[in-house]
């Protein structure tokens, strides 16, 4: 087994301790922090189908951990919640993700791998060919079936002294907007090196257009106090449609705002 796959799976198991650190401290925006970024490195490896680091049963165990991580992450997030997922539960999988090269039992709950839709990164599609949705033609209804329910993140607490950022996402501009089938988009805030610094949300899906808009009209609540950002962090904004014929979401384009651009009131970002 290659190093750097030895080392992958040690830094998965600390992000894992990590965040069940925070989650026993009480400290439930990091451990949520924590899970949604563990869980996505873990979903990038399995749905990567030029990796071979792992087997296809491996794979399979590891999509299961991932949904268990987004489980205890939306728990924490649902006071509400009748079938919680608790972290004593979570702590049963440490033996899992720590020895994940060997592991060879039944995974400990009843739980499916996280759904394998492909994510595509912007300019990846061109290489597609390109296809147009029989029900986007004339006489279409202007709305989307909900395929993407949202994972926006409720507002951190305040603190004296610290700052926190609102962002409302209006609407895109597109000159085939009408095309595009489940839009969402999906808001990170990553540092120089792309590291992702909070949880990464996705709106839910676009119910309304405009000639050659698509309307979220939705408030995202930023993870982390403004003056908690590294220097040099930045917003990205990834616009994403399904693609029915190639069963793929697809990252049609994307913007970013860097932190100097964040003031009060509307303001127009380059795709």
């Amino acid at each position: 087994m290659s190093d750097h796959v030895t080392k992958t799976v040690q830094k998965w198991h600390a992000s894992f301790k990590k965040g069940t650190d925070f989650d026993s401290w009480g400290q439930l925006v990091e451990a949520i922090d924590e899970y949604q970024i563990l869980a996505r490195q873990v979903q990038k490896e399995v749905q990567s189908s030029n990796s071979h680091d792992f087997t296809e049963e491996q794979k399979k165990t590891l999509g299961k951990f991932a949904t268990c991580l987004e489980m205890r992450s939306a728990a924490l997030q649902c006071t509400q919640s009748q079938e919680e997922f608790k972290l004593e539960d979570l702590k049963k999988l440490e033996p899992i993700i720590k020895s994940i090269l060997t592991y060879n039992k039944d995974f400990p709950f009843d739980v499916q791998p996280v759904p394998l839709r492909k994510i595509l990164a912007p300019g990846e599609e061109e290489n597609l060919e390109e296809e147009l949705d029989a029900g986007t033609g004339a006489g279409s209804t202007p709305s989307f079936p909900s395929r993407v329910p949202g994972t926006l993140l409720p507002r951190l607490p305040s603190e004296p002294g610290l700052t926190l950022l609102t962002l409302t996402i209006e609407k895109i501009g597109l000159k085939d907007a009408g095309q595009c089938i489940d839009p969402y988009i999906t808001v990170s805030v990553k540092d120089l090196n792309g590291i992702d610094l909070n949880p990464v949300q996705d709106t839910p899906v676009a119910t309304r257009k405009e000639d050659t808009y698509i309307n979220f009209s939705v408030d995202v609540e930023i993870q982390k106090h403004l003056e908690k950002l590294p220097k040099g962090a930045a917003i990205f904004f990834e616009f994403k449609h399904y693609k029915p014929k190639k069963r793929l979401t697809s990252t049609k384009c994307f913007a970013f705002m860097e932190m100097d651009e964040i003031k009060p009131g509307p303001i127009v970002i380059e795709l």
